[in-house]
């Protein structure tokens, strides 16, 4: 469950950034962005934290190698889907939405997997000890 969470709040962040439709930072921005400067850069700066937290913690538990394996795996089972019949990609809005949920859920395993190995394997990571 707490997989979950963590998988949404990356689906937040990446769709509130961009997204099809017109609620997001990057549209926001480009047609209100100069007349709410000081907001569009409180927004951004809270985005570029929530994206600094969510790729550390990615790059600390899986690394670059791990998170392309993941994006590779969410690309088979779209691969699989598409030749099922079940997901149609002659619209780009889909499209889009299908590259949301794909960047996170390798940020949601990334920012999991820690907790999913420890469950494993019994074994903790220490990355940073104090002596």
């Amino acid at each position: 469950m707490v997989f979950i969470w963590r998988w949404l709040f990356a689906l937040v962040l990446l769709a509130a950034t961009y997204n099809p439709t017109p609620y997001n930072y990057v549209t926001w921005v480009m047609t209100h962005g100069a007349t709410n400067l000081s907001i569009a850069v409180l927004c951004g700066l809270v985005l570029v934290i929530g994206y600094i937290i969510y790729l550390r913690a990615t790059l600390r538990s899986i690394g670059g190698f791990g998170m392309a394996l993941v994006l590779a795996l969410v690309g088979a089972i779209l691969w699989v889907l598409y030749d099922l019949g079940l997901v149609k990609l002659d619209n780009p809005g889909i499209n889009t939405w299908l590259a949301l949920v794909a960047l996170s859920v390798v940020l949601g395993v990334g920012l999991s997997w820690s907790h999913v190995r420890r469950a494993l394997s019994g074994q903790a990571d220490m990355d940073d000890v104090d002596e």
